[in-house]
């Protein structure tokens, strides 16, 4: 027999790697001004917003971003997804429930996305006190 499956009800925050609105709002900025450029031009071409953040926790799950596939998956939720295919999406090539517009967007969206980086929470961390640091002379 299989154990009785956990679950709960608490909900949990999970914290951005990063915070580049503290760190580096310019950059915040554009990039979000260049994912508003980019949602416009999806829907030109009516590539469907559930699609989208189908595409959009893929690729998260491949960069291995805790914050954004919480938040790409209660979006995705919150206009209609299923929890069983967004359970399945990371081994979307094994299961029955994409289409083929859905398994081409899936296919493009890993052959373009960066596999997670190997920078550590505690690298990052240090990695940005020490961008705020004066910079050292050379020796």
């Amino acid at each position: 027999m299989f154990p009785a499956m956990t679950t709960t009800q608490e909900h949990h925050e999970i914290p951005v790697r990063l915070d580049f609105d503290a760190h580096a709002a310019d950059f915040a900025r554009a990039m979000a001004h260049l994912d508003h450029a980019a949602t416009k031009q999806l829907d030109k071409v009516e590539f469907d917003p559930p699609l989208r953040e189908l595409v959009r926790i893929r690729a998260s799950q491949i960069n291995g971003c805790a914050y954004c596939i919480d938040m790409h998956t209660k979006d995705a939720r919150a206009i209609g997804e299923t929890e069983q295919r967004l359970y399945a999406l990371s081994a979307w090539r094994e299961t029955p429930f994409f289409t083929e517009r859905e398994r081409a967007a899936l296919a493009f969206t890993e052959s373009v996305t960066c596999s997670r980086p190997t920078t550590s929470r505690p690298m990052l961390t240090r990695r940005s006190r020490s961008t705020s640091a004066k910079p050292r002379s050379p020796r």
